[in-house]
């Protein structure tokens, strides 16, 4: 492998003219397979995978696609009239423990990874997936997948995750997506949408609780699910009035020239926290 890499080096210095700047010679460290890390490799794909759904990279063209401020799927399909997986609609991607929504990460993720290498395969790819990330895929998209792109972006994040306080409630967008009415289709479409699902729910354990028909054990079960749905309101309502809906009534406008810092603390409250980012450098 070591004396292969050298010799690809080699080839590619000599077809660019960099013989001046570039040496061949690669170190054993430094051997793509001894540098192979699975877990890094797998968040990297689940990356690309999101950036598809963005409508940023496509299956089908290399490159960025959407890459303007403002773009919209319309654009998107001006550039790939027959994509072989279409981007999210909106450019809001729920990300919940569960699916609650169509197009929640998890799900749209596994429509990925079916249009990509095919049915046949799906099972054993997700498997894979987990078992190289070392958790199921709603445990990693959860609770890792922003901790690794502020990671890779050096919390400069082009995807931002919109949360309220705990994480009850979560959704990624798309920087070059954004427009003025972002929030308030997050707000509408979204948050009052799964709030009202949380309500029902809470309505269906309700009546299980009730049932003295029914087997303790669900009871018990139901009597917990409701108290665990009650913080989720509490939580969810409170971000809601506070934070959300005095955001989409300003309906902000952002400036992809004044860098994603300025941008962010723009949204401070509604996004994930990144610590430092108010004292840190400018972008």
């Amino acid at each position: 492998m070591q004396e292969l890499e050298t010799e690809n080096n080699r080839l590619f210095i000599a077809a660019y003219g960099l013989e001046g700047e570039l040496t061949p010679e690669v170190p054993e460290d430094h051997i793509t397979l001894a540098r192979a890390d699975a877990r890094k490799d797998m968040a990297a794909f689940l990356s690309y995978a999101v950036g598809c759904m963005m409508g940023r990279y496509s299956l089908d063209q290399p490159g960025l696609i959407l890459a303007d401020a403002g773009a919209t799927l319309q654009d998107y399909l001006a550039k790939i009239p027959k994509p072989t997986f279409t981007p999210d609609a909106d450019g809001i991607i729920p990300v919940l423990d569960g699916e609650w929504f169509t197009d929640d990460i998890v799900g749209r993720f596994r429509e990925f990874l079916r249009v990509t290498f095919g049915d046949a395969t799906l099972a054993e790819n997700l498997a894979f997936i987990e078992a190289s990330l070392g958790k199921e895929l709603p445990k990693y998209f959860t609770r890792e997948f922003y901790k690794d792109h502020l990671k890779t972006y050096k919390k400069r994040p082009i995807y931002w995750m919109f949360s309220s306080p705990e994480g009850s409630f979560q959704a990624l967008i798309y920087l070059h997506r954004y427009n003025r009415d972002t929030v308030s289709v997050l707000l509408n479409d979204y948050v009052r949408e799964f709030i009202g699902k949380l309500e029902e729910k809470h309505r269906q354990q309700t009546i299980v609780t009730l049932n003295e028909s029914a087997r303790p054990g669900d009871r018990t079960k139901a009597a917990k699910e409701i108290s665990k749905i009650d913080k989720m309101l509490k939580e969810i309502r409170a971000w809601e009035r506070d934070v959300l809906l005095p955001l989409a009534q300003q309906r902000l406008e952002i400036d992809l020239d004044d860098g994603v810092k300025v941008n962010y603390l723009k949204f401070k409250g509604a996004v994930v926290n990144i610590p430092g980012l108010d004292k840190g450098d400018d972008d």
